[in-house]
């Protein structure tokens, strides 16, 4: 959703329906003139300006902003996020161990790390409490069907012991531990190939309090990507959606594009890194700039770049408005508790 995909138009139409809408940190100042000489203070100015617009429009719904750990110069990201009154931040893509640093003091900010196992949410209770005396505000549990970036190897895409039904659960009792400890709620939220109502009654069922989705919300009239981007979310099938190696050192899941052809066939090759936006980029020895490669996917430019997508993105068949979204998702998760 990173990369111009989910902005403040689709954040503010989601908080608006009811949801928490989530502005993504990463590539915010793409269109500015001076990103190549400030890439950092580009990109910042960009996530102020998205969140101040995102609250705007939002009539009072509740905001979040994605902050990927992996980010170079993630605090200031982060201080800025918080320094704006954002709701939420949510931050994975690596463990976000400092995250409470960054909050000035009396934020109101709540800070929900997003994992993929029930070793890093207790790691990050023990860290959390030793180190600043506060836990987590809740945990978001990305499974292997989720698009983007992965948390997990590729050879365990599909390995029933890190399904998300499975990892739920394991984190819901890892966490009870220091509830109980404390008397602090964690709520975990489940992510990643929740497509249904239904989808959302079972993960609430296995001890979820909430749901996180991204391939849904792309297919919709607010979505910040271009027409052509979503189009190819309406057009793809089950054979489209490909692993990739991401430069930045993790799998991906994406659609298949000439790109993605290219890469695969060692066609391309970058000349130089334009931003190093990533820590652990390593731009010498990588097949192509991923940051400029979702830039062209964002504006419909299949040779130049992909699309990001969830396992489940083959059965997104229309484009609709996020509030027609949320009232079929409500609709499904009403007859699922009925039946």
């Amino acid at each position: 959703m990173g990369v111009g995909v989910s902005m403040c138009k689709l954040a503010a139409a989601t908080a608006r329906a009811g949801g928490l809408g989530v502005v993504a940190a990463v590539g915010l100042g793409y269109d500015a003139a001076d990103k190549s000489n400030d890439y950092l203070g580009a990109n910042i100015r960009g996530l102020r300006y998205h969140l101040r617009e995102a609250r705007e429009h939002a009539e009072g719904g509740a905001l979040g902003v994605n902050i990927m750990v992996a980010l170079s110069d993630y605090g200031s990201y982060a201080r800025a996020a918080a320094e704006e009154g954002v709701d939420v931040i949510f931050s994975g893509a690596g463990l976000p161990m400092t995250l409470p640093e960054f909050l000035p003091e009396g934020s109101k900010t709540k800070l929900v790390p997003i994992i993929s196992s029930h070793r890093a949410a207790t790691l990050l209770c023990k860290k959390w409490l030793a180190k600043y005396n506060r836990l987590p505000d809740g945990f978001v549990v990305e499974g292997p069907l989720a698009g983007g970036h992965l948390g997990f190897r590729p050879e365990l895409l599909d390995d029933p012991d890190y399904q998300l039904e499975k990892l739920i659960p394991e984190v819901v009792e890892a966490v009870k531990i220091f509830e109980d400890k404390t008397g602090t709620k964690i709520p975990v939220v489940a992510a990643g190939g929740v497509f249904t109502g239904a989808d959302i009654a079972k993960f609430f069922t296995l001890g979820a309090a909430g749901v996180q989705l991204g391939t849904r919300f792309v297919a919709t009239e607010e979505c910040d990507a271009s027409d052509a981007f979503k189009q190819a979310y309406v057009d793809s099938k089950p054979e489209d959606v490909i692993i990739i190696k991401s430069p930045v050192g993790l799998p991906g899941r994406a659609i298949k594009s000439p790109f993605t052809h290219s890469v695969a066939q060692g066609e391309r090759k970058p000349v130089r890194c334009p931003y190093k936006c990533i820590v652990t980029c390593e731009a010498e020895e990588s097949d192509y700039c991923i940051a400029l490669a979702l830039l062209n996917a964002r504006v419909g430019n299949f040779d130049r770049g992909f699309a990001f997508a969830g396992a489940n993105v083959h059965r997104v068949d229309k484009i609709i408005t996020v509030q027609e979204l949320i009232d079929s998702l409500l609709e499904e998760y009403r007859e699922a508790c009925q039946s």
